[in-house]
């Protein structure tokens, strides 16, 4: 999988509602896709097109909707946005990660793992500039950095909420996220080291001489110091260009033609998994007949992008902490579930785990799940822990920083659970006689 620059965080944002309006009622007919170029028959419907908005800065959303497998109108619906910020949510989450189909050559491959299994899935491109959303007012891609920060999913649940309007918000869900940028990026040096990836040596330099936080903020001015400089060529030299950071114990990939890396549980019978299906998404995706199906269109681009290159952030937005956000949730009875890929070294779990932990002593709320290992089939999926009615933490393990792409089958229990409201399973089938094998002596 080829990292993005700015692919420092994925979040889906949770809308379960009660009630479902069918697709044919609730979308324009003319959004509606007859079927996409090499798509394997299906029974669900599919959408896309675009969500106007009007005002001095007239923005266009480009959006994906996609039917639940079964019973759509039983099924709740789920805004899924990547983050990056600015990275797409149609080529990354709903064609590399967690949607229907999966681009393989020219022809589109059924993903046994799609969330469409347990939701109704609506992916949007956000903000404006990103894949084939834009702005007619192109001012408004100098302006994002003060509306559109990387912390999209607290931030609009929290509008949600405040504004009153008349959403059925019941939770949200937030993998490998930025909540709080000392706590979650210095994390990546114990992450490192722990993994072997730097030297005794190094991580000494990587803790106590300049430490990330530093690093991010010094290279956000344009200012880095000799010192600072020194400690990420040693860091940067030590873990390899073919490392992915986004999944240290994943295969890179090398071509999307020739040489894909395929990852082979020795043990299980798992299926194979392609590390360069973003490179096929964005070759998909700029297929004339595919933007045809879709009704997209490009907007002061010449190609779609996975991760927009229009757009101009304001990097110390970053540093605005979005925790406390998720406790104002937690407060008035929304679902906060915080999740996080294991081998992901850019936002590791780590971190997350003790802002989370931290969350739930400032709230004072009590343990109600202790830590412990959560299951799909009779194999341990990763770690959760549970604190009150509304906050919870998972881990999945083996997953990256995209936990569906390498981990979809995990990924898939966990998201049912979640939109179900259900805990996640904590026993495997198997008894205490056969298990017994796992006591540590």
């Amino acid at each position: 999988m080829v990292a993005q620059p700015w692919w420092w965080s994925v979040f889906a944002v949770i809308f379960v509602l009660q009630i479902y309006v069918a697709a044919g009622k609730a979308q324009n007919q003319g959004d509606k896709i007859v079927s996409l170029p090499g798509q394997p028959k299906v029974s669900f419907q599919q959408y896309s097109g675009y969500i106007v908005i009007g005002g001095k800065q007239q923005r266009s959303y480009f959006y994906y909707f996609v039917e639940a497998e079964t019973e759509p109108a039983s099924k709740p619906l789920v805004l899924w946005l990547n983050g990056g910020p600015g990275c797409s949510s149609l080529g990354a989450g709903a064609f590399s990660e967690h949607g229907p189909f999966q681009p393989s050559g020219n022809v589109l491959v059924r993903n046994n793992y799609s969330w469409n299994k347990a939701a109704n899935m609506l992916y949007l491109e956000s903000p404006a500039g990103v894949g084939f959303s834009y702005s007619a007012n192109k001012s408004f891609y100098e302006s994002v950095d003060d509306e559109m920060t990387g912390h999209y999913v607290p931030q609009l649940a929290n509008l949600i909420i405040q504004s009153k309007a008349k959403f059925n918000l019941k939770g949200i869900a937030i993998g490998n996220p930025l909540l709080e940028f000392d706590t979650d990026f210095n994390s990546r040096a114990e992450f490192l080291w722990s993994h072997g990836l730097i030297s005794d040596a190094t991580y000494y330099q990587f803790t106590s001489v300049c430490n990330y936080s530093q690093i991010r903020r010094q290279a956000a001015s344009g200012a880095l110091t000799p010192v600072c400089s020194r400690v990420i060529k040693l860091v940067s030299s030590e873990i390899s260009r073919f490392v992915d950071t986004y999944d240290v114990t994943l295969d890179v990939c090398l071509s999307s033609v020739m040489l894909q890396a395929e990852v082979l549980n020795q043990v299980q019978d798992q299926p194979k998994i392609d590390v360069c299906v973003e490179d096929e998404a964005n070759a998909y995706l700029n297929r004339k007949d595919v933007q045809q199906a879709l009704h997209a269109r490009l907007v002061g681009v010449n190609s779609w992008s996975i991760c927009s290159d229009v757009l101009h952030y304001e990097m110390q937005n970053l540093e605005i902490p979005t925790i406390g956000i998720l406790g104002s949730l937690v407060k008035s009875g929304i679902r906060v579930l915080v999740y996080s890929g294991d081998q992901d070294s850019v936002l590791p779990l780590t971190g997350t785990r003790a802002l989370v932990n931290g969350l739930a002593k400032d709230l004072r709320l009590n343990t109600s799940e202790t830590y412990g290992a959560w299951f799909e089939g009779r194999q341990v999926a990763g770690w959760t822990q549970s604190y009150g009615e509304f906050l919870s933490f998972a881990t999945i393990r083996g997953a990256s920083h995209e936990a569906p792409f390498s981990q979809p089958e995990r990924s898939l229990v966990l998201f049912s659970s979640f939109v179900g409201g259900k805990p996640l399973p904590r026993f495997n089938g198997i008894t205490k006689e056969r298990s017994s094998f796992v006591r540590l002596i």
